[in-house]
């Protein structure tokens, strides 16, 4: 996958573009099927798939005063997911307040077909773009008429007759629901970030921890409690118990023991794969030492 961090940087460089925009954080079950049929019309017409998305976020930019925005994904994470969906393009739009202004005739015209020519333009179920969410599937389908593209809008996707969302995934991981977030998303929910010393669990004096330091203050961090998780570092997979800690100013912190490998000690970045929170705890508890030898059970019985 080719990743652009900006329309005029991808422009003259993408072949029949199928394109298709939106945040996707998470990159869950829905936007891997949107991404397919991205795939699928690309090869139809010779062409190549397309995601512009935007950094940071636009709420972040348009709501500067709200501090409660939570993502599934920092940009590196959606990056890595979303070439492990198979998509060709991704490109990277700095949002602006600026940008938040253009219309959305001008985002068509100028972008889509001024720049990257598009071919085939694919939109979700109700989603709306440019200034004031202008743009809707209908105002696309008249522009595409005048302009020679189609366009083709995708259903939403049910799981278990319930509609997948970022949204939903957002509330099940807040919950500590890992199981069923990561059934939404159709892969285990991660953390990236930079390993470090850890500062050790409370209760626990002299048990040696990892910390893993996220890159982004709005990544979503789990509730407090015990998971059961792997690391992936330098391509290794080691089995791991995660701890969650909240410190009185609430702020959460993850600290990380291997059930059998050791971690280095110079600072290096390694990616947490979570699969299910064994145990719960309250901020500021501490973890005596057979809470923990009963959560360590528990981990090697679930991650094999």
């Amino acid at each position: 996958m080719r990743v652009f961090y900006s329309t005029p940087e991808a422009a003259g460089r993408i072949q029949n573009a199928v394109v298709t925009t939106g945040s996707f954080d998470g990159v869950h079950v829905g936007h891997k099927i949107i991404i397919g049929r991205l795939n699928e019309l690309a090869r139809e017409t010779g062409g190549e798939s397309v995601l512009i998305t935007f950094h940071p976020h636009p709420r972040k930019v348009l709501y500067p005063d709200q501090t409660d925005l939570k993502l599934i994904n920092t940009q590196e994470e959606k990056i890595e997911l979303l070439g492990k969906a198979g998509l060709d393009n991704l490109i990277i739009i700095p949002f602006t307040l600026d940008f938040s202004r253009i219309s959305s005739r001008q985002f068509v015209t100028d972008i889509l077909v001024g720049q990257l020519k598009a071919r085939v333009v694919v939109i979700g179920h109700n989603h709306h773009f440019g200034h004031n969410r202008e743009g809707d599937f209908s105002y696309l389908h008249t522009l595409g008429q005048q302009l020679d593209f189609l366009v083709e809008e995708i259903p939403l996707k049910d799981i278990e007759n319930e509609t997948v969302s970022s949204t939903k995934i957002r509330r099940a991981l807040l919950e500590g629901n890992i199981q069923r977030a990561n059934a939404y998303l159709d892969h285990q929910y991660i953390i990236q970030g930079t390993l470090g010393r850890g500062e050790g669990l409370p209760g626990l004096n002299g048990t040696p921890t990892s910390s893993l330091a996220t890159p982004e203050p709005e990544k979503l961090i789990p509730p407090c409690g015990i998971y059961a998780t792997n690391l992936r570092f330098q391509n290794s997979w080691m089995k791991a118990m995660g701890f969650i800690l909240e410190g009185g100013d609430g702020n959460r912190r993850v600290e990380i023991q291997l059930l059998y490998d050791t971690l280095p000690a110079e600072a290096a970045e390694a990616t947490l794969y979570f699969y299910k929170r064994v145990m719960v705890s309250a901020p500021g508890a501490t973890f005596p030492g057979s809470l923990v030898e009963e959560a360590r059970e528990m981990v090697e019985d679930l991650i094999y």
